[in-house]
Order: structure tokens, then C-alpha cells, then sequence
């Protein structure tokens, strides 16, 4: 295996996420008589932690107010709002077959621990990944804290580690943590805003991700997209 550890962001990139993220945030807002991020914008900072998000949305408001967003939103997301968040086609049979095949699973998250683990057991995954970080147990992306706290945790190099993800938040993340980066196409940034941060691909589905690995070499490729049929 030219990798030992797979790193795999969770909104956007295994589950379908953002159209709920997107509403709980603007409910919040709403909520508190405050004007709502557009939906471009509000989908835009998937993939940084709460407290980051938030402050980009709404950085004329103070702290108390940013802490009174960031609990209505929660409030929605995990309890009132009931957009459906679906796995992509093909997760979690990628996630099986990769455990399988003897790679070790983590994942690095902008959610909060409490969301992580309500994903996890509705997903079904959980026992899949061998660790797991959230944005509220340690920096936001794209600081590197997030992978090289599971990189120590696992015993992995950076060298042999892999960071999969559909934000150039990821991607940064991975970069500055020293570890290689795959992009995912279908999330909640474009394909161009990836592709600028030069990933070894920029892939249209998930189930595209075993093979990709099977054909990987030991040195890094240019970027380029790749498409899968179904």
C-alpha cells in the first residue's frame, strides 16, 4: 500500500450533508431576528468548526451573540430540522471494503463531537474508523492540529497518510500537516476551487476511491478529474 492511513472529512465527503447545515444555519439566524447567510454563503464554510463558521457569516456580532448562534443552530440540526442527510452512493460500501482491505480509517471533522457521533450511529460506520477528531476537541481546519493528533494517535507518518475531502479546507488542512490530499468533486466547494490547490485528483464519486488507490504510485500525480460510470 503506498498509504497506511486514510483520513476522510465527513460533510460532503462520505454524507450528504449540506442542505441541512445550510437551513439550521439560516433557522438560527432567522431565529434570532438576525438577517440569514445567503445560501452560497452559509454552504460556503462547511467544513470549518462552529465557532469559525459562524465568526465568517457574522463578524459584525460579538461573542454572546456568535455563542447564541452557534446553539440554535445545533438545536436545529441535530433535533428540529429533518432535512434528510444520506450517506453518497457507494460510502459505505468504500468505507467497508477499504477497512477490509486492512487501511486504517479516521475521520477529521468541522462538526462537533455530539453531530460526529450521531452520524456515525446513523450511518452505521462507526466501528469502521479507528479514530476520529471533531472541531470542538481541537483546532478548526485548515490548521494541521486535527491530522496530526490521529497521525500520533495511529503510529502513521504524514508520508503514509492520505486526507480525503470536498473543502479547500481539507485540502489546506493537509497541506499543512505535510499529508498527501484527494478531492472529491460533488461536495459543497467547486471543482476549479480544488482543483487551484493542486490535489493528487479531484474525484466525481466516492466509489471511485478504491480504484484510484489500487492505481496509485509512490509519486504524486498531476491533478486531474476522475469520472466513474454508474
Amino acid at each position: 500500500m503506498r498509504y497506511e492511513l486514510l483520513v476522510f472529512d465527513w460533510d460532503g465527503t462520505l454524507m450528504d450533508s449540506a442542505a441541512r447545515i445550510v437551513a439550521s444555519m439560516r433557522a438560527a439566524f432567522t431565529e434570532l431576528a438576525l438577517t440569514p447567510p445567503a445560501p452560497a454563503a452559509a454552504r460556503n464554510v462547511i467544513g470549518l468548526g462552529l465557532s469559525h463558521a459562524v465568526a465568517e457569516l457574522a463578524p459584525g456580532l460579538d461573542e454572546a451573540m456568535h455563542g447564541r448562534i452557534i446553539e440554535r443552530y445545533r438545536a436545529h440540526y441535530l433535533e428540529l430540522d429533518d432535512t434528510p442527510t444520506p450517506l453518497f452512493p457507494g460510502a459505505a460500501e468504500v468505507v467497508t471494503e477499504l477497512h477490509a482491505q486492512g487501511y486504517l480509517l479516521a475521520v477529521a471533522t468541522g462538526k462537533s463531537r455530539r453531530g460526529l457521533e450521531q452520524a456515525l450511529v446513523q450511518s452505521g460506520l462507526g466501528a469502521h474508523f479507528h479514530a476520529t477528531r471533531s472541531a470542538d476537541e481541537t483546532f478548526s481546519k485548515p490548521h494541521p492540529q486535527m491530522l496530526l493528533e490521529l497521525l500520533d494517535e495511529l503510529g502513521v507518518t504524514a508520508a503514509r497518510a492520505l486526507m480525503i475531502g470536498d473543502t479547500e479546507y481539507d485540502l489546506l488542512t493537509a497541506r499543512n500537516a505535510g499529508v498527501d490530499a484527494l478531492a472529491v468533486c460533488y461536495g459543497a466547494h467547486a471543482p476549479e476551487r480544488l482543483l487551484a490547490l493542486e490535489p493528487l485528483a479531484c474525484l466525481s464519486a466516492i466509489d471511485a476511491l478504491p480504484g484510484w488507490l489500487a492505481a496509485a504510485t509512490g509519486a504524486a500525480t498531476a491533478p486531474t478529474t476522475t469520472t466513474t460510470t454508474r
